[in-house]
């Protein structure tokens, strides 16, 4: 082979070989894809489970202070009906101490 020939086979020989070299990492490339979507995959899974237990602890709580709220006011209620009743006693025996005073008053 003539000289000229010989470099243009050697040529031929590296474009190939580099054109292969620069397709293999294009062929590596697309697997770690899956592995970095299914990553993200997880993370985002992790995140949803995490979110939802803070929503059923939050719900959880919600229900707590809804109870507390129900009882406070059943406190209240029972408070009111007290004072009333007091208002009342203390009312009935007011009237009835006026009531004694003016008897006593005409009997004098």
């Amino acid at each position: 082979m003539s000289r000229p020939m010989l470099l243009a086979f050697l040529l031929l020989v590296l474009i190939i070989t580099s054109q292969l070299e620069w397709k293999q990492p294009l062929l590596v490339d697309p697997e770690p894809t899956p592995s970095i979507s299914e990553k993200q995959y997880q993370i985002s899974e992790r995140q949803e489970a995490v979110k939802e237990k803070i929503i059923l602890s939050q719900e959880k709580n919600i229900q707590k202070l809804n109870e507390l709220v129900q009882s406070l006011r059943r406190q209240l209620l029972q408070c009111r009906a007290d004072k009333e009743t007091r208002n009342n006693t203390v009312t009935s025996l007011t009237e009835q101490i006026i009531e004694l005073e003016r008897q006593q008053i005409l009997e004098d």
